[in-house]
């Protein structure tokens, strides 16, 4: 049973929305909605309906890889397996990413192009990443940037199952990223850290104050201010929050835009269930109308505030003289002799030799526009190819989850109920005929990890802290 909404949030609430109190407060009484987004690096959604355990329905016109699921909105089954959608194996394979809808409303007002620079400067846990990744092709270079450590390795984990090659995963704060690279980005995303009045319904009660909103705006300004150096000119911003409280929306946006005038709101899409937002809850400027907001009693998601702002372009902006250059990352292009057995011997695919780069006892495949990072801490750059260890080459699980049954000589292919694929999930190694060497584990043509036959046995390569007991 879910802990009760605080009574002053509600009353809060009662009193912004008046006469629209009620038709919120009596979507506190349905259930959160659960969304599903296809993962289009690796299959589109259509091929993806075809195959899916579960009952679908498009979450909107936004993006047609979004889905609710059914039971979500019905009493239907959820599924027709006994696994649950984060357990399923299309799930491990990194077939799609279990993401509340509102969220994803995110990634679609941003809109990057394939071959834009990107950054998402809170990423953790990467479902917005996965999704910036997917909406731009995996093409250009993502930035995802977390500052808590622990949180940075779960993102690593996300964007290594959504099969991303031109992905950077920094560690740092947005201070020293502006200090870093300066304004390079084609479009920057800040999905703030708030109180979270938004996820009430999904998650019940939870400590909230109006002095906790107070310190989650303070500290929302200071993000946006570093993240608005961060943007180039005739670049864009865009704020998301999860939460209600005016204080850390429109007002933060009127606070900004007040500080920051080369920045200027821009229309959202007229898409069904979008909302305006509220001047009156401000400073009164009629364009921050132009902010979204996505109320659960008019939205089939959660409660979401969004706006996306544009920075003025070179020629309307006097004081932008020396806009930084985006300094190349030098690549060593060492690769190991062990690689090159490996990949000879598995690979049915090549890699462009310029992008190699070996660091320590680890080989990695950078991205096509590898950016210098300076001094920045760094979790992941590009494609984990594998690592050497006393002359053996070992290919890692990223590369793995980035390749597909016709990328790889030697493949063992199961579908999604087979008993070799549970065992694989739990670890376990399992019997198959043909010769020795490395081998990719796949469900329906995707893939999940390896394994390494000996004698007629797979041994199991599919990493301990994903195993499934």
């Amino acid at each position: 049973m879910r802990p009760p909404i605080p009574p002053d949030f509600l009353a809060r609430m009662h009193t912004l929305l008046g006469d629209d109190y009620p038709a919120f407060a009596q979507s506190y009484d349905a259930p959160g909605v659960v969304g599903l987004r296809v993962n289009t690096l690796k299959i589109a959604p259509v091929d993806f309906n075809r195959i899916a355990p579960f009952t679908l329905m498009p979450a909107g016109e936004w993006d047609a890889a979004a889905f609710h699921l059914i039971p979500s909105i019905t009493n239907t089954p959820i599924t027709n397996t006994p696994l649950p959608p984060g357990k399923h194996p299309y799930h491990w394979a990194g077939l799609y990413y279990l993401q509340e809808p509102s969220a994803m409303v995110v990634g679609a007002l941003m809109r990057p192009q394939p071959g834009e620079w990107v950054l998402d400067l809170s990423a953790a846990p990467g479902g917005k990443s996965t999704h910036l990744a997917a909406l731009m092709g995996d093409k250009g270079l993502l930035v995802s940037n977390e500052i808590d450590r622990g949180r940075a390795h779960i993102l690593a984990d996300n964007l290594a199952r959504w099969g991303t090659y031109n992905s950077l995963i920094t560690n740092d704060t947005p201070e020293k990223l502006a200090q870093t690279w300066g304004a390079i980005f084609d479009r920057v995303l800040v999905d703030a850290p708030c109180s979270g009045e938004g996820m009430f319904r999904r998650q019940g009660g939870f400590a909230w104050s109006e002095s906790i909103i107070q310190a989650c705006a303070r500290r929302q300004k200071g993000i946006l201010a570093a993240a608005a150096d961060l943007v180039r000119p005739g670049g864009r911003l865009v704020y998301a929050t999860c939460t209600f409280a005016p204080e850390e929306d429109e007002q933060v946006i009127a606070h900004f835009l007040a500080q920051r005038p080369e920045f200027s709101l821009i229309a959202h899409p007229h898409w069904a269930g979008l909302s305006p937002g509220h001047p009156d809850w401000a400073d009164g400027q009629p364009e921050l109308s132009q902010t979204v907001r996505l109320w659960p009693h008019r939205f089939m998601g959660e409660g979401h505030f969004v706006a996306v702002m544009e920075r003025e372009a070179p020629g309307r902006e006097p004081s932008v003289v020396n806009q930084p250059k985006r300094r190349p990352f030098k690549t060593n292009n060492f690769i190991p002799n062990e690689w090159r057995g490996f990949a000879g011997q598995t690979l049915a695919v090549d890699f462009p030799a310029e992008q190699f780069h070996f660091a320590g006892n680890k080989l990695y495949l950078l991205p096509e526009q590898a950016i210098d990072t300076g001094k920045l801490r760094l979790v992941r750059y590009g494609l984990l190819l594998g690592e050497l260890n006393k002359g053996v080459f070992k290919p890692a699980h990223p590369l793995a989850l980035a390749l597909s049954k016709g990328e790889v000589n030697a493949v063992l292919d199961f579908p999604a109920a087979a008993g070799q694929i549970t065992a694989y999930l739990a670890g376990h190694d399992f019997p198959a005929d043909g010769p020795d060497g490395w081998v990719l584990v796949t469900v329906d043509g995707y893939g999940l990890g390896w394994g390494k036959r000996v004698r007629g046995r797979v041994k199991n390569h599919y990493p301990h802290p994903w195993r499934q007991r």
